[in-house]
């Protein structure tokens, strides 16, 4: 056990950090997020970082680690996440996984960054505009630039694998000669004890996400936008200034729809990403799921997490 790692995945507001806390104070252990939006610094409200208080029960790590003005792409994260993981137990702690961004956790364990991206879809669209009004050719010659010895393999015709090759180098920051390189290097797996929360009642699942999003407005979310508007750290084009809750309330602060307005978009948005979020989730034959609608209580969800984990170590 001594090398074991524990992750707690799922959607938005399923209760996932409380049950890290409990396993990291259970098992002498330190917090290392895979939330993509966690990172960056000054987005505290509308990404739910961890409070003060939660802070000083247990260390976290991977937290506050950039500006929101940097593109901070999965090759970085996984590189830094598994730095943290090696300081963690070189000090005698257990690492406890605690996220809801499925590509950072597949790529930390598995290394499917290198063989998996979450699609972007505004940048697909964008550069299938690009090759409708200039021409394939025009496309190719972009990734030719780029990715001299992908344009080599990949015909200007086949627009989607051009796309996709475009799409590689801008969500990893490698290119797909690179990608494809680090796929055939990458294929031992760390071991996890995997855990993800599901809710039965889907209903119970968006009414917590919408109770999240009315405590961030009530806590100051227009008012924290605002200030990093102000500071210039919200910046277009990159992936801080598209993130849920901060794109609706700049929209507000615009003037183009009212506070209450950008609040009820931003409670469908989340709730479309948290099914996002599940259907990720759902294709690894490897978590463990718990719903905490089949608990009364929060310590008898985790006591069933604590068996659950017991069970796993016995299998071996």
């Amino acid at each position: 056990m001594k090398n074991e790692l524990i992750s707690v995945a799922g959607p938005t507001a399923s209760g996932k950090s409380d049950l890290a806390l409990f396993l990291a104070e259970k098992f002498g252990g330190e917090i290392i997020s895979f939330d993509s939006m966690q990172i960056y610094r000054g987005m505290d409200i509308g990404t739910a970082k961890p409070t003060k208080e939660e802070l000083a029960r247990v260390r976290h790590h991977m937290i506050d680690i950039a500006d929101p003005t940097e593109n901070f792409s999965v090759a970085d994260f996984t590189a830094k996440a598994k730095e943290c993981i090696s300081d963690v137990q070189k000090r005698g702690k257990k690492p406890i996984l605690c996220g809801g961004t499925g590509l950072y956790l597949d790529s930390l364990l598995f290394g499917t960054e290198f063989g998996e991206l979450e699609a972007n879809d505004k940048l697909r669209e964008e550069l299938a505009a690009f090759a409708e009004e200039n021409g394939n050719a025009a496309l190719h010659a972009i990734l030719a630039e780029k990715d001299p010895d992908a344009a080599e393999k990949i015909h200007m015709n086949n627009v989607k694998r051009v796309i996709r090759a475009l799409e590689i180098i801008e969500s990893s920051g490698m290119t797909k000669t690179e990608w494809d390189k680090k796929a055939r290097e990458n294929s031992v797996s760390i071991p996890c004890i995997m855990i993800a929360l599901n809710y039965r009642d889907r209903a119970k699942l968006y009414e917590r996400i919408d109770a999240r999003v009315d405590i961030m407005m009530a806590n100051g979310l227009f008012e924290e936008v605002k200030e990093l508007c102000e500071k210039g750290l919200l910046k277009e084009g990159t992936t801080a200034f598209d993130a849920i809750g901060y794109k609706e309330t700049m929209a507000c602060i615009r003037g183009e729809y009212s506070l209450s307005e950008a609040a009820e978009k931003i409670k469908l948005a989340t709730r479309r990403y948290a099914k996002r979020q599940l259907t990720w989730f759902l294709r690894n034959k490897d978590i463990n799921w718990l719903y905490p609608d089949d608990y009364t209580t929060k310590e008898a969800l985790y006591a069933a997490a604590e068996q659950l984990i017991a069970e796993k170590r016995q299998d071996g």
